[in-house]
């Protein structure tokens, strides 16, 4: 038994979602940080592996190079899987290259720049027999795992409506120009791909929808905008959708929502009941009965399910947050390449984390949200 080795690529100098993959990647004590190629910059990739205390000798000048050099030594001695946090359009190239070396792959969402190279990687890691983690960082949340059961379990009957919703108020002014680094890749198409608002928090908001519910979106109608003048990408929109089991739902996203900061919230309502969660007080589950009077859930208690339990670290009453949904999905990943590395079958608990098929569904819904959005068409078939 011994920790994971993990690789790096991005996340250097100045970023910030590299070092919440990292302190996630520590918290359970299953992963190192062994090595990195930390910025396109040579030079700026082993600065930033330096003020991590990373041997020089682990201190890539680029991810080609990282990947060929881990190969060529002894398993024990080298990377046992690589997480991939550049912008969107640095994220397919590297997530091929590691999964031919035999690497498995941590990658933020959305997967790739396109469908298609989604596609890609999802035939690859199924050719490989690797594992890929896809971070949808909202489904590792105790209280959401709650939620899932409670449908998956059919409390609430059958599931008739799904809302939820995804405003932020950090783009409200053109940010991007003026200096603002996030906003400047996140608003840039070349960067970024067909999509700015619904690709970088409406997959989020799709992917919960359908993880709560247990649901696939079948059809979709958008009204996609550009609010800010001047900006290349949308950065609000509002998506009525259809589910395959004949539930409707509405999604609505917006990074112009002066005032917001992160403000995620789902409500599901089936034949009995419903369950309402809020990103910003993540610790609660309200459930609503059509008979009976509303209860409230609260993550660290007795009373809730072995999933959410599995994903849970601290005593009711301790607030567990992004970092620890964030660790859930290194935690469970981890436990599946170290039971699959001794012959065992990982559990279902194992298992509970995204992987590339949410990836191809998170880039079938940005590509089928845009096409809508440019049409006068009512209603587009979910295409993948």
């Amino acid at each position: 038994m011994r920790k994971l080795k993990m690789g790096m690529v991005g996340g250097g100098q100045h970023a910030f979602i590299g070092a919440i993959h990292r302190i996630a990647a520590n918290i359970d004590g299953l992963i190192e940080l062994h090595c990195g190629a930390f910025s396109s910059n040579p030079e700026t990739s082993k600065e930033s592996g330096k003020e991590l205390f990373l041997p020089e000798s682990k201190c890539y000048g680029s991810y080609a190079e990282m990947f060929a050099t881990e190969s060529g030594l002894p398993k024990e001695q080298r990377m046992d899987f690589v997480t991939i946090v550049t912008p969107n359009f640095a994220h397919f190239a590297p997530a091929m290259m590691a999964l031919e070396y035999g690497f498995h792959v941590v990658i933020d969402k959305p997967m790739t720049l396109s469908l298609g190279e989604a596609k890609q990687l999802q035939q690859k890691v199924k050719e490989t027999g690797l594992i890929l983690c896809l971070t949808h960082t909202y489904s590792g949340y105790p209280m959401v795992k709650q939620a899932r059961k409670m449908v998956a379990d059919n409390q609430f009957g059958k599931i008739r409506k799904v809302m939820v919703e995804y405003p932020q108020g950090w783009l409200s002014t053109l940010s991007e120009s003026e200096g603002n680094k996030q906003a400047l890749w996140r608003t840039d198409p070349s960067k970024s791909g067909i999509s700015g608002c619904m690709g970088d928090i409406g997959t989020h908001a799709a992917q919960l929808a359908e993880y709560i519910s247990g649901l696939k979106i079948s059809k979709l109608c958008a009204d996609i905008n550009i609010v800010v003048e001047g900006r290349n990408l949308d950065d609000d929109g509002n998506v009525l959708l259809k589910f395959d089991n004949g539930a409707n739902g509405i999604l609505v996203a917006s990074q112009i929502a002066s005032g917001e900061e992160n403000s995620l919230k789902i409500k599901i309502y089936g034949e009995k009941g419903g369950l309402e969660w809020h990103q910003m007080e993540p610790n609660t589950l309200l459930v609503k009965w059509s008979d009976a009077p509303a209860q409230i859930y609260r993550a660290g208690n007795g009373y809730l399910s072995n999933i959410a339990t599995f994903n849970s670290r601290t005593p009711s009453g301790h607030p567990e947050g992004y970092l620890e949904a964030f660790a859930n999905l290194y935690k469970n990943f981890a436990l599946t390449l170290l039971s699959k590395s001794e012959g065992k079958e990982p559990t279902e608990e194992m298992l509970d984390f995204p992987n590339a098929d949410d990836g191809v569904r998170g880039m079938a819904f940005i590509e089928n949200v845009i096409a809508s959005g440019k049409s006068d068409q009512k209603w587009f078939d979910f295409n993948i």
